[in-house]
């Protein structure tokens, strides 16, 4: 190693934990090999011994960051890493530039250190060699770091022998497999969570919602959610599904989809729920004439009864004959029935007690918003303890009494109430507050999308929505509601035998996913209710498939499939968004086990691998080994912990236990410094 490798930018050097400090001049690190990686990557055009993408990705797949010896090292490939996954042009001028904006620049050396990457290579072919030496290096450091502690621990007299000894043989196994983990993904946040399925909607709904999504650039999510609630709105309550004898289910929809700030959410609405409201104006100028003439005969009834009343009581009149008369004339006018004002949608910041008035009067509504007003007044705005029940009721369709609101429209049997809003993310933590919203099952009433905000990376200029693919959503959803909202009575559907059949093999897929340890075991009340939330999505599905070709036929098997298509894309959301709200029980008391694995052991160490029975100490909260299982395995899909194959005692009266290893990130330096 020449004497320059070793004293060069020594600065930057990384610095080592305090009990290996005394070896740092002899941690094993090729400078020239790091400088030679990066430079193929910056280098690495035609005619220079390989296309760019090859390059970086041989470089890529053998190093991650925490190879490299120098922190500047790191700072840069991470930074080259992201400009290429984003799609960004990568060559020394754009990557200073890069640096510059991040305040990274002089962190890593100048811009001339950056421009001498390039130079410094002597061939991009040779790329990968590069890596390899990198990469052994970094082996060779963690296998003295390893080495260290264990002979530190050995040293400090611990009691913990078997412990320490599986902590230094999960890391001896690491290093030899080149195990390398990745950043773990912060509790209230998730991982990359999948795109709606536009393909699984009908053709003329999946053309406008990608179109829309197109024009605003937006994520699809939020035009295809609101899209779905425009289809609730038409049908929800007018149109049952029955997925066998015994179970039916309604069409209505509660959805959700959180956007931030400027993420265009009104503009998305404005484009996927205009046809309702221009619906909803037009049925409500139709029916003036006739509202006008009920309620002016109504009136001259009345009046009549009144003039008769005011007769009867003078003294000079047969008063008997008059107050008949009245009383007839009164019941007259009570048998005259004024329509009310037809209306398919409420205001966005509608109370609980209007709202049960107004289902009480038309049945089938839809709450609309881009706001998330409705969640604030759910979760206590105007009160203390939030009247839940008709949001409870107006899903489900049971008899809600409306006695205290009108004596006019004492009870309603099956309402159905359809949500469609665009919070932002911060408003759902704010419902998962509520008192009761959880346990009283509303939020598991909901299907909730948290699609990645496009910001940031919009397009400036983008083509409208093409005027043939905007006529054909609004004629559809015209037509759509004109059929369903002049229905008598409600019309329950059917599923033929295939479909029946596709539904109970749902139920047998999502019944293994409840059970302990599953992938869905913490979301059980939310996800009791998807297969009956997938036949109603089946049956919205089917409607506007079949509008105009017989759409009183049973729904299809494949009908059914791209239903549960879509509510798969809710499920994975739904995890991310219970996970954000903190309502999930499993949150917290993954918490209170991350604070105490980030936290040293009394001999300084820290616990490189746990089991069931050790993760029990961290809080008096657990009591038993089965309590900690869920808090383990959010942990574990969050990337905190690693579990291994059970092993089994050799006792039959002991089960089998895991091991899960724990993430190198946890015993980080209290003061910040990058140390591996």
């Amino acid at each position: 190693m020449s004497q320059q490798t070793q004293h060069d930018h020594s600065d930057n050097i990384r610095p080592l934990r305090p009990d290996t400090r005394g070896i740092e001049a002899a941690m094993p690190h090729d400078q020239q090999a790091e400088q030679a990686a990066l430079g193929a990557m910056l280098l690495a055009l035609p005619g220079t011994g390989g296309s760019q993408d090859q390059v970086i990705a041989d470089v890529t797949a053998l190093i991650s960051a925490e190879d490299y010896y120098r922190p500047a090292h790191a700072t840069i490939h991470a930074a080259i890493l992201g400009m290429h996954e984003r799609g960004e042009p990568v060559d020394p001028i754009t990557l200073i530039s890069h640096l510059t904006k991040r305040g990274d620049i002089n962190r890593v050396g100048g811009p001339g250190y950056v421009q001498s990457l390039a130079q410094a290579v002597p061939t991009a072919a040779n790329a990968e060699e590069y890596a390899r030496i990198v990469v052994e290096r970094a082996k060779q450091r963690r296998l003295i770091e390893a080495s260290t502690r264990a002979a530190a621990v050995g040293r400090s007299g611990s009691d913990d022998v078997d412990q320490a000894a599986a902590d230094a043989e999960a890391e001896f196994v690491a290093i030899r497999t080149e195990e390398r983990w990745p950043a773990p993904i912060p509790l209230g946040t998730h991982a990359a969570l999948p795109t709606f399925p536009v393909d699984a909607l009908p053709g003329w709904v999946g053309e406008h919602v990608a179109a829309v999504a197109e024009f605003t650039q937006t994520p699809p999510d939020m035009a295809a959610t609101m899209a779905l609630a425009a289809l609730s709105t038409a049908a929800g309550g007018r149109v049952h599904v029955q997925i066998r004898p015994g179970w039916v289910e309604q069409s209505n929809l509660y959805l959700v989809c959180a956007m931030p700030p400027a993420s265009r959410k009104s503009d998305v609405f404005a484009q996927m729920t205009a046809p309702i409201y221009e619906v909803e104006k037009q049925l409500q100028e139709g029916s003036r004439a006739a509202r006008v003439e009920a309620q002016t005969a109504k009136d001259a009834a009345e009046a009549e009864a009144d003039a008769l009343m005011a007769k009867a009581r003078k003294p000079d009149q047969a008063a008997e004959l008059l107050v008949a008369e009245a009383s007839a004339a009164r019941m007259l006018a009570e048998d005259i029935v004024v329509p009310p004002k037809p209306r398919l949608t409420a205001a966005g910041d509608i109370t609980p007690e209007p709202l049960t008035h107004q289902l009480a009067v038309h049945r089938c509504l839809a709450v609309l918003s881009p706001e998330g007003d409705l969640f604030d007044i759910i979760a206590g705005r105007y009160s203390a303890r939030p009247n839940l029940g008709v949001f409870l009721k107006g899903h489900k369709g049971e008899r809600l009494e409306t006695d205290r609101i009108t004596r006019e429209q004492p009870s309603i049997d099956k309402p159905a109430l359809t949500i469609g809003i665009t919070p932002q993310p911060s408003v759902l933590q704010d419902l998962g507050d509520a008192h009761g919203a959880r346990d009283r099952g509303l939020l598991a009433r909901f299907l909730f999308a948290l699609p990645a905000s496009n910001l940031g990376y919009r397009k400036t200029r983008t083509a409208p929505v093409p005027e043939t693919v905007a006529r054909t959503y609004a004629a559809r959803l015209d037509a759509l509601l004109r059929t369903l909202t002049d229905l008598p009575e409600p019309v329950t559907l059917t599923m033929d035998a295939r479909a029946d059949q596709a539904v109970e093999e749902l139920q047998a897929q999502l019944e293994v996913q409840l059970r302990p340890g599953q992938h869905l075991e913490h979301l059980q009340d939310w996800a009791g209710k998807l297969v009956g939330t997938t036949a109603r999505v089946a049956c919205l599905l089917h409607l506007s498939d079949n509008l105009n070709n017989g759409w009183g036929q049973p729904l299809t098997a494949e009908t059914v499939h791209r239903a549960a298509a879509i509510t798969g894309y809710y499920t994975e959301h739904a995890l991310a968004v219970f996970d954000l709200i903190g309502s999930d029980p499993a949150t917290e008391d993954a918490r209170t086990i991350l604070d105490w694995l980030s936290r040293p052991k009394s001999d300084g160490t820290h616990r490189r691998s746990i089991k069931r029975r050790d993760a029990v100490a961290a809080s008096r909260r657990f009591r038993t080994v089965t309590q900690v299982d869920p808090a383990l395995q959010l942990l574990e899909a969050h990337g905190y912990l690693k579990g291994e194959q059970p092993i089994h005692s050799g006792q039959r009266w002991r089960p089998e236990t895991t091991t899960y290893r724990v993430h190198p990130w946890l015993h980080r330096p209290v003061d910040g410094a990058d140390a591996r």
